[in-house]
C-alpha cells in the first residue's frame, strides 16, 4: 500500500531534520532519492549514503532555494539523474522571528523567497515531469492555522501561503492525475527546535499529546501522501503536530 519502488523523488532541503528524515523515508519505501542541501555538503553525504544503505539511487544536489536558476536546474539535473521526476516534496524553508513593528525588510524578502517562491518555483519546473500518479507534498507549520503567541507573525504568514498554493495547484494538476497535498509539523524535535530548548515545555503545553513530534513522524506523513494509499486525496491538509491545533 506504501510501496513507492519505481518512483523517483525530490526533497528540496534534504541534508538535515525533517528534510532528511523524508528523504530516508522515501527511500526506504522503495523510491529513488534526490534532494537539495544548501551548505553542508558532508550532511549531504551522510543522508547519500543512508539512502544508499537501503539499496536506492542517491543524488545529492547543492542548490540555493532563493534562487530561481537554482531551483531550475535541481529539477533538470533530478530529471536527468533518476530519469524523471514522480514525487516533489517542498521542504527547504527559513525562519524569521520577531515583531511587525520590528521587521527588517530584507531578511522578510530572504524568507519569502525561500519560503513562498521557492514551493511555487520548484513546482513549475516539475510540473512538466509529473504523469498520472505524480506528487507534490509540501511542508507547512501548524502556524499557518493558528499563531498562539507573538513574534511569529511573519513566518506563519509564509506558511500560510502554502494552503492556498496546495489547494490551487490541486484544481490546476488534478486533470493530469497529479495530487498536491500539504502537511503541517508541530513542534519537532530538530536543531532549531528542539525538544530541550528553552521553550519546549510552553510548546509540549499546546499539544493534546504533551509532547513534541519527532522528525520521522512528519515523514510518515509524506510517505503516506505519496504513495498509492493516498491516492484520491488532493488539496488536503495533514496535522502532524500533536493535536496543537485541535
Amino acid at each position: 500500500m506504501f510501496d513507492l519502488h519505481g518512483k523517483r523523488a525530490l526533497v528540496t532541503g534534504g541534508s538535515r531534520g525533517i528534510g532528511a528524515a523524508i528523504a530516508q523515508a522515501l527511500a526506504e519505501h522503495g523510491a529513488d532519492v534526490a534532494f537539495t542541501y544548501a551548505r553542508s555538503e558532508s550532511r549531504a553525504a551522510a543522508v547519500v549514503k543512508s539512502i544508499e544503505a537501503t539499496g536506492r539511487r542517491a543524488v545529492a544536489l547543492q542548490a540555493d532555494s532563493a534562487d530561481p536558476q537554482a531551483i531550475a536546474r535541481s529539477v533538470a539535473d533530478t530529471v536527468s539523474a533518476l530519469g524523471g521526476l514522480d514525487i516533489l516534496v517542498n521542504n527547504a524553508a527559513v525562519g524569521l522571528d520577531g515583531l511587525i513593528a520590528d521587521l527588517d525588510l530584507d531578511a522578510y524578502q530572504a524568507m519569502m523567497d525561500v519560503n513562498v517562491r521557492g514551493p511555487v518555483l520548484f513546482s513549475k519546473a516539475a510540473i512538466p515531469h509529473l504523469g498520472a500518479g505524480g506528487r507534490i507534498v509540501s511542508i507547512g507549520s501548524g502556524l499557518a492555522e493558528r499563531v498562539p503567541f507573538p513574534g511569529v507573525t511573519a513566518y506563519a504568514m509564509s506558511k500560510a501561503a502554502l494552503l492556498a498554493l496546495t489547494r490551487g495547484l490541486s484544481r490546476e494538476l488534478g486533470p493530469k492525475g497529479v495530487t498536491v497535498n500539504l502537511v503541517l509539523p508541530g513542534s519537532t524535535d530538530t536543531e532549531s527546535n528542539p525538544a530541550d530548548g528553552p521553550a519546549a515545555d510552553f510548546q509540549r503545553g499546546l499539544t493534546s499529546l504533551g509532547r513534541f513530534g519527532e522528525p520521522r513522524e512528519v515523514a510518515n506523513a509524506v510517505v503516506f501522501l505519496a504513495s498509492p494509499a493516498a491516492s484520491v486525496i488532493t488539496g488536503a491538509v495533514l496535522a502532524a503536530d500533536g493535536g496543537a491545533i485541535a
